[in-house]
């Protein structure tokens, strides 16, 4: 029989472990919220390229790859009513999915209520969706991107609905707040950038309330 002492000393090492696993998991999140591509274009270069389409090969490759890739995604029209392909979409994904290891439970959870949630919700649900699509847009994986793509479409296409909705009721500009840190050098960039376009690779989660920083410069990224 187990004495009081060993389960004790059981039950400590369970919640440290538990404890361990919660804070890699805030980690992960942490990182995958801050690996972020983003496109610093100044103000001369959009000028030039608006002048002149023989300068639009002056632009950062990323912004480029990620707007051709956006056009051809968001061309292809889905048929809301179509069960069919919706199935064989999830179904290969699903095949992918465990190619990738991910964990059955989620993976089960996913494909048998799929249709109940809106794309916004599975996107914002702590599960493996929201990380592997925004480090596919990050590395610009196009394997994955196409299998995500239908999820894509439909996330970006609700987005737009919302906003149409709320526009109404939001007469005059608002601020929103999104803490993201920084290298050095994609600091500099962003302030050599002023009055220019900063692109982002993803979809942002944003806030209306203040957050105790903006915007930080990475400790660990010293290039």
């Amino acid at each position: 029989m187990t004495s009081t002492k060993e389960h004790v000393y059981f039950l400590y090492k369970y919640h440290r472990i538990q404890s361990i696993c919660t804070q890699l998991t805030k980690v992960t999140q942490s990182c995958d919220h801050d690996a972020i591509p983003m496109s610093f274009i100044p103000k001369r270069e959009i000028s030039e390229a608006v002048s002149n389409e023989e300068n639009l090969n002056q632009l950062p490759p990323s912004y480029m790859y990620s707007m051709i890739f956006k056009d051809i995604v968001l061309e292809i029209d889905d048929d809301d009513d179509d069960d069919d392909d919706d199935a064989k979409s999830i179904n290969t994904l699903v095949i992918y999915w465990r190619q990738q290891k991910i964990p059955g439970i989620q993976i089960n959870l996913l494909q048998s209520t799929c249709h109940q949630k809106s794309p916004v919700w599975w996107y914002s649900k702590s599960m493996f969706l929201h990380s592997i699509l925004n480090r596919a847009l990050r590395l610009l994986d196009m394997e994955t991107m196409i299998k995500l793509g239908f999820f894509i479409r439909r996330l970006h296409i609700q987005l737009e609905q919302l906003h149409q909705e709320q526009s109404t009721n939001f007469q005059q500009v608002f601020t929103v707040y999104r803490g993201q840190e920084l290298s050095q050098q994609d600091f500099q960039n962003l302030c050599d950038s002023k009055g220019g376009l900063l692109s982002f690779n993803n979809f942002l989660s944003t806030s209306k309330r203040p957050f105790a920083y903006v915007v930080s410069i990475c400790k660990y990224l010293l290039y």
